[in-house]
């Protein structure tokens, strides 16, 4: 049995997995601590294991699935690239929720710091990115008038996929791309 009455872990680079869809109500037991806690992520992990829908989000949190399967749930290389501190990058990658992407997810930055993630973008944002000709994180390439032909057609968890980020020093909306 489920006890919804349990509050969550904060990820302070992911503020509603609930919202995204990487953390589900879910009667499966946590391969990491072996717990049925109510909540299970079904997002990305990288590792040797096949974690599919079984780490809490505890064990996410707290470093703990990291370490016991040598896992990440989101790629480095493009915080590395960006020149973030060592320390955020662990947090992001390791103890952070990541979320599903089409090609390899891209978790992006501002003001030197790792921005939150706010899920898939909603067909509202993405007319106004075409809209205000708006720069799109890792899709510099799509101009205006591909991008207005894009949006006109756009749907959440579709291809393309717009992803939206918010920094948590300026509260500039950024927006990550990617296509099947």
């Amino acid at each position: 049995m489920m006890d919804r009455s349990i509050n969550l872990p904060l990820f302070r680079y992911h503020p509603d997995p609930l919202f995204t869809g990487s953390i589900i109500q879910s009667n499966a037991k946590c391969s990491a601590c072996g717990q049925m806690r109510g909540y299970i992520y079904t997002s990305t992990v990288y590792s040797s294991y096949d974690l599919e829908d079984e780490i809490c989000p505890w064990c996410i949190a707290d470093g703990s699935a990291a370490r016991k399967f040598e896992a990440t749930f989101c790629d480095d290389l493009p915080l590395i690239d960006a020149g973030i501190d060592a320390a955020i990058i662990q947090e992001v990658t390791t103890r952070t929720p990541g979320y599903d992407s089409w090609q390899q997810d891209a978790w992006l930055t501002h003001c030197n710091d790792a921005c939150a993630f706010l899920g898939d973008a909603s067909k509202e944002d993405v007319l106004s990115i075409a809209k205000d000709g708006l720069q799109v994180a890792s899709g510099e390439w799509i101009d205006q008038e591909t991008m207005r032909g894009i949006a006109q057609n756009y749907r959440a968890k579709g291809s393309p996929a717009f992803y939206k980020f918010k920094c948590l020093h300026c509260g500039k909306i950024l927006y990550g791309v990617d296509f099947d």
